[in-house]
């Protein structure tokens, strides 16, 4: 696997209990007794106190996640110095408007296959000189082939492509996040959501961006992986971040309703059926020229055959993934992609595609369960308010 995230395979190796490549910041994860588990290839954090536990400081405090699993590629100008002529360039990939994303700023879209499919969700920042990507770790092998076959086949074409085996990431996230980073970089406080900055944290460069993947307000902050240690532990010295595992990232992102590669986000899932249609302005729908554009057009125009949406449980057992979703008389109408228990909610809840006419919010459903079907109701998403800062 093309190892994208902050250190190569080479540098990094493999843990032998886990078989995933050690990210720069293994050996702390251990020393915090962190349980590793291999997680798209990397040995990462699943807990360290305990889900539960981490979540709800998440919510109330601040969490400190491990990401570097995620993939960082850079795209350059290569045949002129105009940043815009990449951004230009990337649109024959995305069905998102990146030509109008200004210095600074962050925009979500996605790698679609040309049956309509997701290939994969990413965020794209413009840095003024250059474009930067953050792709998920089990999709970079796909997104960098993609990449380079629109680049004539190498990573250096039209553009330059470039993946930063450098960096680690790091995600600082909860309502005290702010607090905690602007006693070392002042400068972070004043970014609003989906901006980003080069900024320096205690001496070392880091491009810090106000976004994340929880639901609530924070950084996710790309460091050179020779100082990620040191990083990681000036912001634990604070008592208000808490290590956190990849359980509580999933219980979050859960409860805020936001969906996954894997799970959520497939190739046999389009953007309409996603909900992802706002990520598609209205100017790359007219013109088209993105893998998929006729199919997922006409489903934005005409409406996708299912949804995906919230689904809660009646009782207090959890709906889990794969669970194949029915109506009152059996007939099966959805199935689930993500299921578990919301420690905020305090309830079971998932989220799932279910037929368009099974789709409105209150619609009695029965997930399949172990011990027979279990009462459950569309439910709207998110089941947490979303906490992004935004300035007033």
């Amino acid at each position: 696997m093309t190892d994208a995230s902050g250190t190569s395979a080479g540098e990094a190796g493999a843990d032998p209990d886990t078989g995933g490549i050690r990210t720069p910041l293994f050996d702390l994860h251990s020393e915090l007794g962190g349980r590793m588990a291999n997680f798209g290839g990397y040995a990462l954090p699943m807990r360290f106190e305990g889900t539960i536990a981490e979540h709800r400081a998440t919510r109330t405090a601040a969490g400190l996640f491990d990401v570097s699993h995620m993939g960082i590629i850079e795209l350059h100008p290569n045949r002129s110095d105009e940043v815009a002529d990449v951004a230009a360039w990337l649109e024959r990939c995305i069905p998102g408007s990146v030509v109008n994303l200004a210095p600074g700023r962050m925009r979500y879209t996605l790698f679609t296959t040309s049956a309509g499919g997701v290939l994969d969700d990413l965020i794209v920042s413009n840095y003024g000189n250059r474009l930067s990507a953050v792709v998920n770790a089990v999709r970079a092998d796909a997104d960098l082939a993609m990449l380079r076959g629109v680049n004539g086949g190498s990573d250096d074409g039209d553009v330059r492509i470039a993946v930063r085996h450098d960096l680690a990431l790091l995600a600082l996230q909860g309502p005290a996040a702010v607090e905690v980073l602007a006693r070392w970089a002042p400068p972070a406080a004043e970014l609003a959501f989906m901006s980003t900055a080069v900024i320096s944290i205690d001496g070392v460069e880091c491009e810090v961006s106000r976004c994340g993947y929880t639901g609530e307000d924070g950084f996710e902050i790309a460091v050179p992986s020779t100082e990620a240690v040191h990083l990681a532990q000036l912001l634990l010295s604070s008592d208000e971040v808490s290590p956190a595992g990849l359980g509580a990232r999933d219980t979050l992102r859960l409860e805020a309703g936001l969906p996954l590669v894997g799970h959520e986000l497939t190739e046999a899932t389009t953007p309409a059926e996603a909900g992802l249609g706002w990520s598609i302005p209205k100017r790359r729908r007219a013109e088209g020229g993105f893998p998929g554009s006729e199919t997922i057009t006409a489903q934005l125009c005409e409406g996708p055959p299912r949804h995906r949406v919230g689904v809660a449980a009646q009782g207090r057992r959890p709906i889990r993934d794969g669970a194949v979703l029915a109506d009152a008389d059996g007939a099966h109408v959805g199935i689930v992609t993500s299921g578990g228990f919301g420690p905020t909610v305090d309830a079971p809840i998932a989220m799932a595609y279910v037929a368009a006419e099974h789709a409105c919010d209150g619609t009695e459903l029965f997930a399949e369960g172990r011990k027979g079907p279990e009462p459950c109701r569309v439910a709207p998403l998110p089941f947490v308010e979303h906490r992004f800062w935004r300035p007033s």
